[in-house]
């Protein structure tokens, strides 16, 4: 068993980073294979809280390691500092359920189980970084982050790896969490880390623009980015015209569709099934009844994958005036096994963790 505090001492950003990246070389060469998330959601018929099991998984032979994580939620959204957000909890406000569980592909043997608070928004943040390394301007410096929780740290953490940034300024509805997250960040990374009043003031003459939001609505305009930026949203929503703006849309992959079933397969990122589908309490879900974020409205003259990048067959960026994005595509169970994986192999190198007797989790009846 990994704690988060195991993985916060074990993870950098630079690990995590390097672990997608093999996990990606991997999938683009049909080593790994994943699947988007699926979700199941049942109303809990109190007021508009929906229970939540989501989970994603993936694995790769050339790692030899295979991961699901699993995460169990009760999920509401509320109006919360003028804007609309997604709240989740496990058992009460202020905890959370998610588990990762890491398996060996040589033997099928149960590996560890990991807390996926630390590596979750590690992963994220990595993904981005990984993005904005491909699509800023190499000589991007400032950072507009719209959002101060604990995306919004993992994804200054990885960004400082792929630019030389000198400046950031953040936004987020809370005065105290944008100012604690402002002095946090300067004392972390030694930079101009100042806090605003506004999203749009944020974003005036950033070179890259961050959402890092649980907000459900829109966060980046299109009006307020300027030439030559580099855009990426994790949570939050982007209006039409930032959308018809760019560019170039960095896609990093898709998983692939099943072997048996092609006709599955799908852009989302994620897929849902409910239980009482006609209940009144699904239009209190603004995030479920969107559809998995998938590539609709995105023009073929905009998209580009990363496989084809890496490989010369596409080109990013063109010019230092072109807005672009990236984002991840539906390939998470990928990013699972790598870093996962990696977490492993760093607890046993230098001996962290809890460990549980294998037999436990083995059993003589076959299923």
């Amino acid at each position: 068993m990994i704690s988060n505090k195991d993985v916060e001492e074990l993870l950098t950003a630079r690990e995590v980073v390097d672990a997608l990246g093999a996990a990606y070389d991997d999938l683009a060469v049909g080593d790994a294979v994943c699947r988007p998330r699926i979700d199941i959601a049942i109303p809990t018929g109190e007021k508009n809280n929906v229970y939540q099991w989501g989970t994603m998984e993936g694995g790769s032979s050339r790692s030899g390691y295979f991961a699901i994580r699993t995460k169990s939620d009760i999920v509401a959204e509320v109006e919360y500092g003028g804007t609309r957000t997604q709240e989740k909890y496990c058992r009460e406000p202020g905890t959370f359920c998610g588990l990762v569980l890491l398996f060996s592909v040589r033997n099928g043997e149960p590996l560890a189980i990991i807390n996926d608070g630390v590596l979750q928004h590690a992963r994220v943040g990595a993904d981005s970084a990984i993005g904005t390394r491909l699509m800023a301007r190499p000589d991007a410096t400032t950072v507009a982050m719209i959002g101060s929780g604990g995306m919004a740290r993992s994804h200054l953490d990885a960004m400082v790896l792929v630019r030389d940034l000198q400046s950031v300024r953040v936004f987020s509805p809370t005065k105290a969490h944008r100012e604690a997250y402002a002095a946090e960040m300067r004392e972390r990374h030694g930079l101009d880390v100042v806090a605003v009043d506004d999203p749009e003031e944020a974003c005036r003459g950033a070179q890259v623009v961050c959402g890092c939001t649980d907000a459900v609505v829109e966060v980046i305009r299109g009006q307020w980015l300027e030439p030559g930026s580099h855009v990426t949203c994790v949570g939050g929503r982007m209006d039409r015209p930032a959308i018809e703006g760019f560019a170039r849309w960095l896609r990093l992959g898709d998983a692939p569709a099943p072997t048996n079933l092609p006709e599955w397969g799908t852009p989302a990122e994620y897929v849902t099934y409910r239980a009482q589908p006609a209940s009144a309490v699904w239009q209190e879900h603004q995030v479920s009844n969107r559809g998995g974020r998938g590539l609709s409205g995105v023009r073929d003259d905009q998209l580009v994958y990363l496989a084809d990048l890496v490989a010369g067959r596409a080109v990013g960026r063109r010019d230092d005036t072109e807005i672009t994005f990236s984002e991840r595509g539906n390939i998470q169970g990928a990013q699972f096994f790598a870093v996962a994986g990696r977490v492993y192999e760093l607890a046993v190198e230098r001996g962290l963790g809890h460990e549980l007797p294998t037999e436990w989790f083995l059993q003589d009846i076959r299923d």
